[in-house]
């Protein structure tokens, strides 16, 4: 599974090959969450309350980005939070 973010920790991930809705996982040291591209919900996982406010903050900014990314099966590395 490629990695396209890091920061504070947190390493993001998308599988190219998978279906359904778009979703990417988040993985902060023994944690992993999967978001929901369109609503930036947590839809699995046991992320702490802090490592979600990051990852919703760096979704929220690059959602079509990861859209994109998403409908092309195109792996691209992004950056992370400031």
């Amino acid at each position: 599974m490629p990695v396209i973010a890091r920061f504070y920790g947190i390493v993001i991930k998308m599988y190219f090959k998978e279906h359904g809705i778009p979703h990417f996982h988040a993985v902060y040291g023994e944690f992993n969450g999967v978001f929901e591209v369109e609503t930036l919900e947590m839809i699995e996982g046991d992320l702490p309350n802090r490592a979600i406010r990051l990852v919703k903050e760096w979704a929220e900014r690059y959602r079509p980005e990861l859209l994109e990314m998403w409908r092309t099966q195109q792996f691209r590395q992004m950056p992370g939070l400031e």
